[in-house]
């Protein structure tokens, strides 16, 4: 099983970046998927989550009407479409997968880097 990120970058505050991470190995609609992200110093939070369907999303207060997560089933990849980035996003985004009728996170990307410049 492989969760691999892509789409991060330097960009400038209140720029916008499209985060993708793409899945393999694994029955994709069976996972509901989520993005995490972690500063450096800091822990790793949750910033979004779509159910394994799509039609349900949960977010954190911080992306809240500024991120937008979606998944495509047919290509197997969540995206997480991020707009009005701000200096305190800069991180190391990553996703997980948690499968249907489990609590744990069964499998986490590498992490991809956003930057955000003031």
């Amino acid at each position: 099983v492989q969760l691999v990120e892509s789409g991060g970058g330097l960009v400038q505050a209140g720029g916008s970046l499209r985060l993708s991470c793409a899945a393999s190995g694994l029955t994709f609609s069976l996972y509901g998927m989520d993005w995490f992200r972690q500063a450096p110093g800091k822990e790793r939070e949750f910033v979004a989550g779509v159910s394994r369907a799509g039609d349900s999303t949960s977010y954190a207060d911080s992306a809240k009407g500024r991120f937008t997560i979606s998944r495509d089933n047919a290509k197997n990849t969540v995206y997480l479409q991020m707009n009005s980035l701000r200096p305190e996003d800069t991180a190391v985004y990553y996703c997980a997968g948690k499968l249907v009728g489990t609590s744990q996170y069964a499998w986490w990307g590498q992490g991809t880097q956003v930057t955000v410049s003031s």
